[in-house]
């Protein structure tokens, strides 16, 4: 992706990227991930590629042989730490350094703002809801808001972690 370039990069990983995936998508980037397939497939680096192709995809692996295979399309991840991970795609302004949490980090689908009755029916909501924006998402029922683990994480990525 060019300096220039104002579209939002969109990615694909490998089995091997699980937790990047997670930060992408906290990060706000449309990041789907061979997880999410079937195991087993001996073709998924095919499939894989298959995929960055033909949706514009950016394939992000930790394998060479598949990072060789897609080459202007993937990304060999060079560490096993995730905050170096997210450096890297930094360097190459692949991502910026953000936290708008507009994604869901387990299935990649857009949040929206929780309503009232969502709030309440989760139980691991905290009880004092005061200065906290709670996003919900509708394919998991999952609800999201920025406590604490959501400010280590934003320290971690916005701030000095990186």
């Amino acid at each position: 992706m060019s300096p220039d370039d104002e579209s939002e990069p969109c990615f694909i990983t490998d089995r091997m990227l699980g937790t990047l995936t997670r930060y992408l998508r906290f990060m706000g980037y449309d990041t789907i991930s061979a997880n999410g397939f079937t195991q087993g497939n001996a073709k998924e680096d095919t499939l894989l590629l298959d995929i960055a192709a033909g949706e514009h995809r950016v394939l992000l692996t930790r394998d060479t042989e598949l990072a060789h295979r897609g080459k202007d399309h993937a990304v060999l991840i060079r560490s096993d730490d995730v905050i170096a991970q997210v450096q890297q795609l930094i360097d190459c302004r692949l991502v910026k350094r953000r936290l708008p949490m507009s994604r869901c980090s387990l299935c990649n689908t857009p949040l929206r703002a929780a309503s009232r009755n969502e709030i309440a029916g989760a139980d691991y909501a905290p009880r004092d809801g005061t200065g906290f924006v709670f996003y919900w998402c509708e394919q998991c029922g999952k609800l999201y808001w920025n406590g604490s683990h959501g400010k280590r994480l934003m320290e971690r990525i916005v701030g000095e972690g990186i």
